[in-house]
């Protein structure tokens, strides 16, 4: 779909690690610590184990989590992006597969100009689209003019089902997965130019 298909947005709701930060998970070896399988997903693959597995996952799973929230690097671009849509007043909110906690250690670094956050605690977690439909009730905006941002399958699968506009930020990777996004940039500060291009096709 072209920008001619797409209205510009009331509403943009953000994935957090490598959306709104710089990517700096590593999925492979974070697996591997959990006793998970290449490719599995985390989440879903820790909810499948065994108590007392689970409950060791779990554990490592926070801690590196944490970590990475006392780490990670704003994306380049990001503050520009949120100053460009807050300027146009567009409601902003982030979904993240992360937990509440980290999500705090986050802000305390970057205080963000984004009042809904929604954890993985909050709703449940993407690609059901339950966090982004709650995201816009809490916002009061439509669904359906809202888009979705971020770097991963479920990203993308949760806009999808949630009947919104997705944006996939590709980060140098090729698309292995069906789900087709809108559109495929290849970082975050790419964005500002398609809402940029929306914008002046709406006036």
């Amino acid at each position: 779909m072209s920008c001619s298909q797409i209205a510009f947005p009331w509403a943009v709701l953000f994935d957090m690690d490598g959306t709104l930060t710089e990517p700096t998970f590593d999925f492979p070896g974070l697996r591997k610590q959990l006793g998970l399988p290449a490719g599995a997903p985390i989440l879903e693959g820790i909810e499948a184990l065994e108590p007392g597995p689970r409950e060791r996952a779990t554990q490592v799973l926070a801690e590196y989590e944490d970590e990475m929230a006392a780490t990670a690097s704003l994306a380049e671009g990001c503050e520009q992006l949120l100053h460009y849509l807050l300027g146009r007043k567009v409601q902003l909110a982030v979904i993240t597969r992360n937990r509440r906690a980290s999500v705090a250690t986050f802000l305390k670094r970057h205080p963000l100009p984004i009042e809904v956050w929604i954890t993985r605690e909050d709703a449940p977690h993407k690609p059901d689209p339950a966090s982004l439909l709650q995201a816009c009730q809490r916002l009061g905006a439509a669904a359906g003019g809202a888009w979705m941002i971020g770097d991963g399958l479920y990203d993308v699968e949760a806009g999808i089902n949630a009947g919104m506009a997705t944006i996939w930020l590709a980060h140098g990777r090729t698309r292995d997965f069906a789900a087709t996004p809108w559109k495929t940039v290849q970082r975050l500060c790419d964005v500002l130019k398609v809402c940029q291009d929306c914008d002046k096709k709406g006036e």
